[in-house]
């Protein structure tokens, strides 16, 4: 079975729901400590947060996570990590997790690498599209990881470690109710809402076909969801 991690209240699983055909179970370890058993896993979706990858003390829930992470990375269950989710599988394999290097926020282009282009996940995906992002942390690629892509203000954007665990630091599941919950948690951010909002108003449609096109091909590698 599929098993999503939502590491923070307010960052929900969004449109990602929406492609899910599979059956699914999601975890809240902030609420209640208890993580799934390696061995109960098919696939793992880590979400992002409003903490950091090395933040364990403030949230001891994460130095579990990351052990649970590096396990997945172990048994080659497929996993996938979004932002805070990238960062952990960074921090997890021993890769640094550097804070307001990178900043990012809004919608913003990626472009895949040489090797994003003939990586599994991004089957299908234009060789630049657009994305969310909203973050401050950003990783580093850990030892023997496959840069994916990269973005102007970003240089890492998406990894790979072996043949299937991935790291994101762009948004795939956010909704326009999200980017207004996210813009309401910072004063200036607040008044740059509507243009916010706006701007990933142009690109939703893609942006959504998009996202929907990285969750089947996660799925697909998973066994999840038929070929074709």
């Amino acid at each position: 079975m599929l098993h999503v991690i939502q590491n923070d209240p307010e960052v929900p699983p969004g449109n990602i729901l929406d492609s899910l055909k599979v059956p699914y179970l999601i975890h809240h370890p902030y609420r209640v400590g208890a993580l799934p058993d390696v061995s109960d896993i098919s696939a793992l979706i880590v979400l992002g947060g409003a903490m950091g990858a090395n933040d364990d003390q403030r949230h001891p829930f994460l130095a579990d996570l990351k052990n649970l992470i590096r396990s997945v990375v172990e048994s080659s269950t497929p996993y996938l990590g979004i932002c805070l989710g990238g960062q952990l599988l960074a921090a997890a394999l021993g890769g640094d997790v550097v804070s307001n290097r990178w900043d990012e926020l809004g919608t913003l282009e990626v472009s895949l690498t040489q090797e994003g282009v003939g990586d599994r996940l991004f089957s299908g995906i234009p060789d630049r599209f657009s994305t969310f992002q909203w973050h401050h942390d950003s990783f580093d690629i850990p030892t023997g990881g496959v840069l994916l892509a990269s973005s102007a203000a970003c240089s890492n954007q998406a990894f790979r470690v072996g043949e299937r665990a991935w790291g994101l630091q762009f948004h795939p599941e956010v909704t326009e109710p999200i980017v207004r919950a996210w813009c309401a948690w910072d004063r200036t951010m607040q008044e740059r809402t509507e243009e916010i909002v706006s701007a990933f108003s142009v690109e939703k449609v893609n942006y959504r076909k998009i996202s929907r096109q990285l969750i089947e091909n996660f799925l697909k590698v998973a066994g999840l969801l038929n070929q074709g």
